[in-house]
C-alpha cells in the first residue's frame, strides 16, 4: 500500500486517521504537509512497528533537528527496513548530522538519503561522511544540494568514497566548491572503487579549469551515465575538454546537462560530433546557451546521422530564430529516436513553427513532447499546428504558453483536440488571454475528452 499526500494541512483528526493507514504502508510521502517534530514522534513509532515500510518522504516540512532525532529512534530499531529517506528543506542543521551518522553506521537497509536544502554546513556533512565509512553503511544515493558546503568538505567526501563501493549517485549542486575542490573531488572519484552512475555539480563555481579532471572521471568511470554541470561558466574551451572524456570509448554517458554554461555556436562542432557518434547519449540539455541558428543547424545535421540515438533535446532560450527551423524540420523527419524537443523561448515566429510542422507530420517523426512556449507565435500558425496535431500519432504533450494566440488560435487548437486522430493528452497554455466563451469551450472539451488535460 502507498500513501501519497502533498500540500495538505494536517488537523489532529486527519493525522490520527492517517496513522492507522500508515501501519501497513510500504511507501509514505507527506511533502508540504506542515508537519513538525511532534508528528515525527508518531512516525518513529510507525517505522518501528511497520517492517514493510521502505520509503519515507517528508520534504518541505518544519521538522527541525528535534524531529529528525525522533525519526532516528525508529530508524535504529532492528525491525526497521527503510531504504529511502527524503528530508529536503526540513529546517535541519549540523545538529541533525550526528543522529543521521548513527543511522548510516547501524542501518544497512538504508540505500538513499536526500537531505538537500538544509543548512547542514561543511562540519555537519563531515559527520555524515564518518557514518558512510562504517562497513555497515550500504548507501547508494546521497543528495546534498544547497547544504552550504565549501571546498573544505572534499577531503571527507573523498575518504567516504574510497570506502563506499556501493555509492552510485552523488549530488553536490548549488554549493560553493570552486575549481580547486572539484579537481580534488574528481581525482578521488577516479581512484575510488565506487561505480558512480550519477554526478551532479550544478552551480558549484566551476570554470574550464576543472574540466580536464571531470573529463578524466568520464574516461575512467564507464559506470557514469548522468552528468550535470549546468550553471557553471565552463565556456567553449571547457566543453572541448569535457568532450575528450565524453568521446572516449569507455564513456557510456546517457544524460548530459550543460544548461547556462556560456557556450556559443563554437561548441556545436564538438557537440554535433558527440550527438552523432555517442550512441549511448539519449538526453542533452543546452538551455540558455548562445548557440544561435548556425549552432542549431550543426546539431540538426548530427541528429540526421543514423548513429544518433538522442531521445531528448533541450534548446530553450538559445538565441534561435525561424532561420534554423528548416534544419530542425529536416532532423525531425529523419531521426526516429527523438521524442522530446524543448525549443521554447526562442523567436521562431509563425513562419518557423510552420516549417517545424512539416517535420512533425513526416511518418518518421516520433516526437511525443513539444515545447513552444514564448516563441512569438500568433493565431496565424495555429491552423498548421492543428493539422500537425491531428496528423501525427505520437504527439501527446504540447506547450504553447506565453504566446498571444487569442481566441482565434485557441479555437483552432481545440478543433484539432476534438478529432479522434489527435492523441494530445496534455496541452499547456499558461498566460494566454482568451474570452469567457473560449474558456467554456475548453472546459466542455475536457468534459467530452477526459483523457485530455488542459493546464492554464
Amino acid at each position: 500500500m502507498e500513501l501519497d499526500i502533498q500540500c495538505e494541512e494536517m488537523s489532529p483528526s486527519r493525522w490520527a486517521e492517517l496513522l492507522t493507514t500508515m501501519k501497513s504502508c510500504k511507501t509514505i510521502r507527506l511533502d508540504d504537509c506542515n508537519l513538525s517534530s511532534s508528528n515525527c514522534e508518531d512516525l518513529s513509532s510507525i517505522i518501528n512497528t511497520n517492517p514493510s515500510l521502505t520509503e519515507l518522504k517528508l520534504n518541505n516540512n518544519e521538522l527541525g533537528d528535534a524531529g529528525v532525532e525522533y525519526l532516528c529512534k525508529g530508524l535504529l530499531t532492528p525491525s526497521c527496513s527503510l531504504q529511502k529517506l527524503w528530508l529536503q528543506n526540513c529546517n535541519l542543521t549540523s545538529a541533525s548530522c550526528e543522529t543521521l551518522r548513527s543511522v548510516l553506521s547501524a542501518q544497512p537497509s538504508l540505500t538513499e538519503l536526500h537531505v538537500g536544502d538544509n543548512r547542514l554546513g561543511t562540519a555537519g556533512v563531515k559527520v555524515l561522511c564518518q557514518g558512510m565509512m562504517n562497513p555497515s553503511c550500504k548507501l547508494q544515493k546521497l543528495q546534498l544540494e544547497y547544504c552550504e558546503l565549501t571546498a573544505d568538505i572534499v577531503e571527507a567526501l573523498n575518504a567516504a568514497l574510497q570506502s563506499k563501493p556501493t555509492l552510485k549517485e552523488l549530488s553536490l549542486s548549488n554549493n560553493t566548491l570552486g575549481d580547486t575542490a572539484v579537481k580534488q573531488l574528481c581525482r578521488g572519484l577516479v581512484e575510488a572503487s565506487c561505480n558512480l552512475e550519477l554526478l551532479h555539480l550544478e552551480n558549484c563555481g566551476i570554470t574550464s579549469d576543472s574540466c580536464m579532471e571531470i573529463s578524466a572521471v568520464l574516461r575512467n568511470k564507464s559506470s557514469l551515465m548522468d552528468l550535470s554541470v549546468g550553471d557553471n561558466k565552463i565556456g567553449d574551451s571547457g566543453l572541448a575538454l569535457l568532450c575528450q572524456g565524453l568521446m572516449h570509448p569507455s564513456c557510456k554517458i546517457q544524460k548530459l546537462w550543460l544548461w547556462d554554461c556560456d557556450l556559443t555556436s563554437a561548441s556545436c562542432k564538438d557537440l554535433s560530433r558527440l550527438i552523432s557518434t555517442k550512441e549511448t547519449l539519449t538526453e542533452i540539455s543546452l538551455i540558455d546557451n548562445n548557440l544561435r541558428d548556425s549552432g542549431m543547424e550543426m546539431l540538426c545535421q548530427a541528429l540526421k546521422d543514423p548513429r544518433s540515438k538522442l531521445q531528448e533535446l533541450w534548446v530553450r532560450e538559445c538565441g534561435l530564430t525561424a532561420a534554423c527551423c528548416k534544419a530542425v524540420s529536416s532532423a525531425l523527419s529523419t531521426n526516429k529516436h527523438l521524442k522530446v524537443l524543448h525549443i521554447g523561448e526562442n523567436k521562431l515566429g509563425d513562419a518557423g513553427v510552420e516549417l517545424l510542422c512539416e517535420g512533425l507530420m513526416h511518418p518518421n517523426c516520433n516526437i511525443q513532447s513539444l515545447w513552444l512556449g514564448n516563441c512569438d507565435l500568433t493565431a496565424g500558425c495555429c491552423a498548421t499546428l492543428a493539422t500537425a496535431m491531428a496528423t501525427t500519432q505520437c504527439l501527446t504533450e504540447l506547450d504553447l504558453s506565453y504566446n498571444p494566440l487569442e481566441d482565434e488560435g485557441i479555437r483552432k487548437i481545440c478543433e484539432a483536440l476534438r478529432k479522434p486522430s489527435c492523441n494530445v493528452q496534455q496541452l499547456i497554455l499558461y498566460d494566454i488571454l482568451w474570452s469567457s466563451e473560449v474558456d467554456d469551450e475548453l472546459r466542455a472539451l475536457e468534459e467530452s475528452k477526459p483523457e485530455v488535460k488542459i493546464i492554464s
